[in-house]
Order: structure tokens, then C-alpha cells, then sequence
């Protein structure tokens, strides 16, 4: 993709979240589209994001279980950026014209109290740089059409990529814990949609390893001079599958000793 198609691509997202009406597919207006063209596109949004005055908090980690990479058929998770303005605290009441179609995700959240910048990030040095996890709920949106209304195709990985891998809001509550204080392969969570059990999972369903995600995007960072700095919070990637999240609709997830983290969607 040529600079100007990048920047309007962006610009096209941009317009999407304050309008709250989906745009196009860019898989099917840029056919010979790469991850890279989706990368510099998620680049863009986000840089159109700072001048608006947002500011970086974080990053997100998607596409890490086999299930969802089989379903888009890649071998790969990809990433995305966590602005301020996505941050919700635990109870939160999410406003009713947030978001166009939110879903939730379960997740743990490292909180980094040193930087990582690859190559050759281990999951080891991911322990090491992390001061606590967390629980945490992702929200999922989608600024570009799930399914094109007139062709029946659907969001392929360069879509998810360029609409910042379709994170849009981050609730994080429970109990944190110290990385040796216990394992996250084996933190779960029940995740229930009105007091009804939606999904349930173990973070092992996170490439065996929640860590290991962060790993992975501190060497992905790395290869293009970026670096996941001191202070910020990663999430991992999801071990359930999404729930959608209506209008009324109370999510909850429940962490055992990690605590509960939940929100209202008004």
C-alpha cells in the first residue's frame, strides 16, 4: 500500500469509532494487502489517536490460542496498542454509545516494572521485568465489517491488524500477584454474562504460557527499533473465547484466589 492509501485507511477507522458506523473491508479494497500494509495502517490510526491527545498505556496481544489461529488460518498471534482513554476500572458502567459491537475477553495483564526490547526476549526475562498480573477483561470492537454484506467475506488477519487487532477497552480488577507467586498456566476464570456461565478457561490456553505471548511482542517490537517500556501493561491474550456484550448486559469473571473483575454494558 502507498502512503496516501495507508493514511486513508486510518483515517476511515478514525471516522468508524467517532461515528460508530463500520467501515468497509480493507482485504477486499487492497487485495494484495500484507501484514506489514496492516501494521503501518494500525501505525497510523494510532499516531492520528496521539494528536488527538491520547496517549500510549500499553499493548495488546491477539490471536494467541489454536482455535482462533485456525480460524483465521495463521500460525501467529498479532498486537495492537492500549490508549488511556481505553482504561476502565473495575464495576465500571460502560456508556451505552462506547462502542459499536463490544465482545469481552478473559485475560491476565502483566504490568511491567522494566523494559523489553528483543531479539531473543525469553519468557524468563518477561517474569523477571513483570512487578505484578493481573486480571483483566478485554473489550473487543470492530471498526471494520465482520462479513462484506454484498460478497459474504469476512475480516481476514490484515483486518484485524489494521483495526489495532480490535481492541478498543481494557477493565482490569481482581487481586495482583507477583509473577513467582504463582503460575499463570493455571489461573482460570469463569466468565458469566448475567449471572450465566459463558465461557470458562486456564491461561495455559495462552501458547501454553501467558509470558510467552509477551515475549513474543517484545521481539516483534524489537524488530522494527520498538520496545515495550517500564510502567506499561500488556495483556496476553484471551483464553476464552468471546462473549457478546448487549446493551444490559453485566459481565463478570471470576478468578478464584486471583479475585473477580467485571463491568455494565448501559
Amino acid at each position: 500500500m502507498s502512503a496516501a492509501e495507508i493514511a486513508a485507511a486510518a483515517a476511515r477507522l478514525v471516522q468508524a469509532e467517532k461515528t460508530r458506523v463500520q467501515c468497509g473491508l480493507l482485504s477486499i479494497a487492497h487485495p494484495e494487502m500484507t501484514m506489514d500494509d496492516a501494521y503501518a495502517v494500525q501505525a497510523a490510526y494510532v499516531a492520528a489517536r496521539h494528536a488527538e491527545g491520547r496517549r500510549t498505556i500499553g499493548w495488546k496481544i491477539g490471536l494467541t490460542s489454536k482455535a482462533m489461529q485456525y480460524a483465521l488460518n495463521i500460525a501467529t498471534p498479532d498486537s495492537g496498542v492500549l490508549l488511556d482513554d481505553m482504561a476502565f476500572e473495575d464495576g465500571a458502567t460502560i456508556p451505552a454509545d462506547r462502542f459499536i459491537q463490544p465482545r469481552i475477553e478473559a485475560e491476565l495483564a502483566f504490568v511491567l516494572k522494566a523494559t523489553l526490547q528483543g531479539p531473543g526476549v525469553t519468557v524468563t526475562d518477561v517474569l523477571n521485568a513483570t512487578d505484578y498480573i493481573i486480571p483483566a477483561l478485554e473489550i473487543l470492537d470492530t471498526r471494520i465489517l465482520r462479513v462484506d454484506p454484498a460478497s459474504g467475506r469476512t475480516r481476514t488477519i490484515v483486518d484485524t491488524i489494521s483495526d489495532n487487532a480490535a481492541n478498543a477497552g481494557i477493565v482490569t480488577g481482581g487481586r495482583a500477584m507477583r509473577p513467582d507467586s504463582f503460575d499463570p498456566r493455571w489461573a482460570g476464570a469463569i466468565v458469566m454474562r448475567n449471572a450465566e456461565v459463558e465461557e470458562t478457561g486456564l491461561g495455559a490456553g495462552v501458547l501454553n504460557q501467558p509470558a510467552r505471548g509477551v515475549a513474543w511482542l517484545a521481539n516483534r517490537l524489537g524488530q522494527y527499533g520498538q520496545r515495550i517500556e517500564a510502567g506499561q501493561i500488556v495483556l496476553s491474550g484471551s483464553f476464552i473465547r468471546p462473549v457478546e456484550a448487549r446493551h444490559g448486559d453485566t459481565i463478570l469473571a471470576d478468578y478464584g484466589p486471583l479475585g473477580t473483575v467485571g463491568c455494565f454494558f448501559a
